[in-house]
């Protein structure tokens, strides 16, 4: 009779633990697959709607983003006339038209975009999921630390994108189609390009928002002290600027904008790290 304790029969052990974790990742990807899928389909059911009060409402006037900077613009020219113009932030419209030049381009947006929509709305799910796959892994102690892991990370993801949307966005989409090397050049951005910013000042935001997160837990786990972080400050401002002037389009203004609540984010985490460190201090 084999003896359990045996190199071969703890090999064998290690052999069906691996199984068993690919076989939960295997799971893991499919119900996420899953989730995505339907949320797609949602969207793309009803991608018209979609269209026109989400993704090109940038490109009008009575967006909220363009009104609330037009009444700025206003109340600032009404205390200081010779500072700024009442109207410098005011327009009726964008002289932007958004075309296509293949065929098929519009049905590849919408595609891309009932995808997006599928993946920002499955998010919560989707880290879920992600936590699920990963508690198993951690000790009591650990998986304690982590405590509401889903909850921030759903909310800071879904911030970042609506921060994208809402500010950065309409912001780059403005200057840029308002910016002119020449009169005699016209403007007619493709849809795709159209998408392409939208989508990327949207979800890279969003990613980048998840910044306290990953913070917390690397302090959580001993990784990261805030005298680090507080001693890297000036180097992790850099690295913001950076991912900024990345995750943006090519004006400085953007790139200031979604500098501004990353550094805020970086303040944010050092606070939690120190947090983290002096609960372990009186826990020790």
């Amino acid at each position: 009779m084999a003896d359990d304790s045996s190199p071969n029969s703890t090999h064998k052990q290690n052999n069906l633990s691996f199984l068993g974790h690919l076989e939960a990742l295997r799971k893991v990807l499919m119900r996420s697959l899953l989730a995505v899928s339907i949320f797609t389909v949602v969207a793309f059911i009803y991608y018209y709607e979609i269209f026109d009060k989400i993704i090109l409402a940038p490109l009008k006037a009575s967006f909220p983003t363009y009104e609330i900077l037009c009444k700025i613009s206003q109340k600032m020219g009404a205390i200081a006339p010779w500072l700024t113009d009442p109207e410098a932030a005011c327009f009726d419209s964008l002289p932007l038209e958004i075309t296509t030049i293949e065929m098929g381009g519009d049905f590849s947006a919408v595609m891309m975009v009932s995808l997006i929509f599928g993946c920002i709305v499955a998010s919560p799910f989707l880290f879920w999921e992600i936590w699920k796959f990963i508690r198993p892994a951690l000790h009591k102690k650990e998986a304690g630390k982590a405590k509401g892991f889903v909850f921030w990370t759903s909310v800071l993801f879904l911030s970042g994108v609506l921060f994208g949307y809402y500010v950065i966005s309409p912001l780059s989409i403005s200057f840029l189609g308002t910016f002119s090397a020449h009169e005699m050049v016209k403007k007619m951005p493709t849809l795709n390009s159209y998408m392409g910013v939208l989508a990327t000042t949207t979800l890279a935001t969003g990613l980048a928002f998840e910044l306290p997160v990953i913070m917390y837990l690397l302090s959580s786990f001993g990784i990261i002290t805030p005298q680090f972080l507080r001693k890297f400050r000036k180097h992790a401002i850099v690295v913001i600027l950076i991912i900024a002037a990345i995750i943006t389009p090519p004006d400085v203004f953007s790139q200031i904008v979604v500098s501004i609540p990353l550094i805020i984010l970086y303040e944010i985490s050092i606070f939690l790290s120190a947090m983290i460190q002096r609960k372990k201090a009186k826990e020790a």
